[in-house]
């Protein structure tokens, strides 16, 4: 792509937005925007993303601004700083400076328009404790404007529910009577009204405020004043108690992404100074205490400790540091003190792209959240259009038939109509799915591919640090006649004392015993075969099939996969050791719960050779296995399947993301295995495992058809529940009272149950997938 149409991505925070409604009014006016190529409003998190024309991305986050304070004018709107990625800390400053002066910017053009924004009040500086003080600031500001929208809709219940508990229980004539559940009314619901008229004059009509409004007035005018001030009241009540929801939401999904350290401590000529992540070079060393996260990438120089990993990957048992060990930003120091050497600025740094991951992923939205949207913008003015039709139509064709009585049934039918549950619910739910896997150690960049993870019937594995370990180790020991496991290791280390191959090396690490060098004497190394050496005074051979071909020596040849060694003891064949890479120990295991899933085909693709390759599908239980690939030879298998598959079937690619690029951006859903400090692996897929487990894979898709049960469970309950009452409020049978309950109690069960999400618990599938002959109960979680 050109620099001229190369887009840009800018985020704006949208303080104060308590309606998904007017979300999803956002998300509609700024995407008409000229020059706004996408457009994606997250009600739950409360930002905006928008991808414009780079060169002309800061006018239009301006224009967006204005945009948002014209359609919601309580909104407070403010542009997050462009990230300096790939800036050292030396140059940090002026980046964000630059940035700074991009919010000024836009907040000047909002100002000149007569608009207002506080992009200005949150700029970085390159002061720690200012910026510190300046984020708590802006925290504590946000919380106490949410907790003030809360008291404010309780003193108007409170307010409101006294004065109609006056005009209902005390005798008064009707004047006063009228004027007590007028002021009831104003107090319970003028801020309704006069925003219904606010969005009226700005051509936004078809609303939940349009129709609370018109239901209301509407009851007040045919003399129904207890049920216009009741329907306001707990339409009230119910935005109180969806808001304390769906900020309860907010919080739980916060608290899963907590992983942001707030400072690191960094060793200077002067001593450890506490600064910001953001001012460390790569090269500084810092220290990390007890309980202190990890602030960023690198590697530990000196000290050991165990940390906690689960905030990143979803494991609970602890794991050991100690000198040359990598660790990430985001993990937790449990006991001792270690120092590290920084390999990565803090933009770059494993915690700041999944923080960036998860708090954009609802940028790319499902296509149920596409289509609710879609059907929230033709239903509310169709049911307005069926909400006249009824109150004018009846009296004028049936005898009998008053207009007051279907003026009523109108109103109940306006009230009922509101699609708040699922314009509410249905973006929560997807949010909270995201959010569960982010606690399991499963990174989902956007609710699209959460989706699509319900749809997969062929799963494709790449081997090599994927299925395995992807470093060589011994697998088996096979002694001939009058040897012994024990021995034929030992002859083997010893013989392989001397050797730099990584063969040599694997064995020598499987031997545990005591070294003794002087025990191995004529050491020779044939090229091509293996090694010569006379070990205890025997002479020994260790290499290749060939090797002992050579000598004339007789062997049993091992076709069971991996590298093989053959080793023999003055001319006499002693056995064969295995070196292979090592399968991952929950593998098996995870291949078995994808078949229980219903998936159709599991298939290996690998470099390795037919004979490796084989030899490892059959030892996970694999359907198909393609080896001697190069990178390209994957790419036409994938687009092999795709041929094979029927509609609407998805393709996952599993690799480690740094040879398997191509592969990973040519499958439907990309998944990374390996994912902990991998750019590739972050960069290239769609989904990334932090844990390195391939059992994680079965997990993502069970809380992807976890979060569309529940998603579809919304979406029927609250079609179904205002079907009914419409009929009822149509045929006169529904009062206000149930048209009530119909649109604020479905709306809050909705809520309440998208929040089931977030609970999520893998632990008994994760007990299943390591337990294959459990896996009859697999199909009941």
């Amino acid at each position: 792509m050109s620099q001229s149409t190369a887009l840009s991505k800018r985020e704006l925070t949208l303080d104060g937005l308590h309606c998904a409604n007017c979300a999803m009014k956002i998300e509609n006016g700024v995407g008409k925007i000229k020059g706004v190529s996408s457009c994606s409003v997250n009600f739950v998190n409360k930002t905006l993303t928008l991808e414009a024309n780079e060169t002309e991305a800061e006018h239009i986050a301006g224009e967006a601004m204005r945009t948002v304070n014209r359609i919601e004018p309580h909104i407070r709107v403010r542009i997050k700083p462009v990230p300096a990625i790939g800036k050292v800390a030396s140059t940090s400053t002026q980046a964000t400076s630059d940035s700074a002066l991009t919010g000024q910017a836009a907040a000047s053009s909002a100002a000149a328009s007569g608009y207002t924004s506080t992009s200005n009040a949150h700029t970085k500086h390159a002061d720690h404790q200012h910026e510190d003080a300046h984020e708590h600031d802006h925290a504590g500001h946000t919380h106490s404007h949410d907790g003030g929208h809360q008291r404010k809709l309780l003193f108007r219940l409170l307010g409101g529910g006294v004065f109609m508990a006056a005009g209902l229980l005390l005798p008064m004539p009707p004047v006063l009577e009228l004027s007590v559940f007028l002021l009831a009314y104003i107090i319970a619901g003028g801020d309704i009204v006069w925003q219904a008229l606010r969005n009226i004059a700005r051509g936004q009509v078809f609303d939940e405020y349009f129709l609370m409004s018109v239901a209301t007035i509407g009851a007040f005018a045919i003399g129904q004043y207890p049920e216009g001030v009741a329907v306001m009241l707990f339409y009230q009540l119910g935005e109180m108690f969806q808001g304390a929801a769906v900020e309860r939401s907010r919080r739980s999904i916060a608290e899963l992404m907590n992983i942001r350290p707030d400072y690191a401590n960094v060793q200077t000529a002067e001593g450890i100074r506490q600064v910001s992540p953001e001012q460390i070079r790569i090269g500084d060393r810092i220290v990390i205490r007890p309980g202190e996260k990890v602030p960023l990438d690198g590697i530990v120089v000196e000290g050991s400790s165990m940390l906690d990993t689960s905030a990143l990957t979803g494991e609970s048992v602890p794991r050991e540091a100690k000198e040359g060990s990598e660790v990430l930003a985001g993990f937790v120091n449990k006991n001792g003190v270690l120092t590290l050497e920084v390999e990565r600025i803090f933009s770059e740094s494993s915690v700041s792209k999944i923080l960036e991951l998860v708090q954009n992923a609802s940028s790319k939205k499902a296509q149920t959240e596409k289509f609710i949207t879609r059907f929230a913008r033709y239903y509310t003015p169709a049911v307005v259009i069926i909400a006249t039709l009824l109150a004018i139509v009846p009296p004028l064709l049936l005898n009998g038939a008053t207009f007051s009585d279907w003026i009523y049934r109108a109103l109940v039918f306006l009230v009922i109509s509101c699609p708040c549950a699922l314009v509410v619910s249905i973006p929560l739910g997807f949010f909270g799915g995201i959010g569960a896997a982010s606690k399991n150690g499963i990174l989902i960049k956007g609710s699209n591919y959460l989706e699509a993870l319900n749809h997969v019937k062929y799963v494709v594995f790449d081997k090599t640090g994927t299925l395995t370990k992807g470093t060589f180790a011994v697998t088996a020991i096979r002694p001939a006649t009058g040897f012994t496991e024990a021995q034929l290791l030992d002859i083997a280390a010893h013989t392989e004392l001397h050797s730099s191959h990584p063969i040599a090396e694997s064995i020598r690490n499987a031997y545990q015993g005591t070294w003794n060098e002087a025990r191995v004497t004529e050491y020779s190394e044939a090229a091509g075969y293996g090694i010569e050496a006379k070990l205890d005074g025997q002479q020994v051979l260790a290499g290749n099939y060939r090797l002992l071909e050579r000598e004339g020596i007789e062997a049993v040849p091992d076709s069971s996969g991996g590298t093989v060694v053959y080793v023999a003891v003055n001319g006499t064949f002693a056995g064969t050791i295995v070196i292979s890479d090592e399968v991952k120990g929950d593998a098996a295991a995870a291949i078995h719960q994808l078949k229980q899933q219903g998936i159709r085909r599991v298939i290996m693709l690998t470099g390795d050779t037919r004979q490796t390759g084989e030899a490892v599908g059959r030892q996970l239980g694999v359907d198909e296995v393609h080896a001697e690939l190069l990178p390209q030879d994957k790419v036409m298998q994938l687009e092999r399947l795709d041929a094979l598959r029927a509609r609407g079937e998805k393709i996952i690619f599993v690799g480690d993301g740094i040879n398997d690029t191509p592969v990973l951006a040519r499958a439907d859903i990309g998944v990374a295995m390996g994912g902990l400090g991998s750019d590739a692996a972050i960069e290239a897929a769609d989904v990334v495992i932090m844990n390195d487990e391939p059992s994680r894979l079965p997990v993502a898709i069970e809380i992807a058809r976890r979060t569309r049960r529940i998603v579809w469970q919304n979406i029927i309950f609250a079609l179904g529940v205002k079907a009914v009452f419409l009929l009822l409020g149509a045929f006169g049978i529904a009062t206000m009272w149930e048209a009530v309950f119909s649109d604020v109690g479905v709306t809050l069960l909705a809520v309440l149950n998208a929040m089931r999400v977030l609970r999520f618990d893998s632990s008994r599938m994760n007990r299943l997938v390591t337990s294959p002959a459990r896996d009859k109960r697999a199909s009941a979680i």
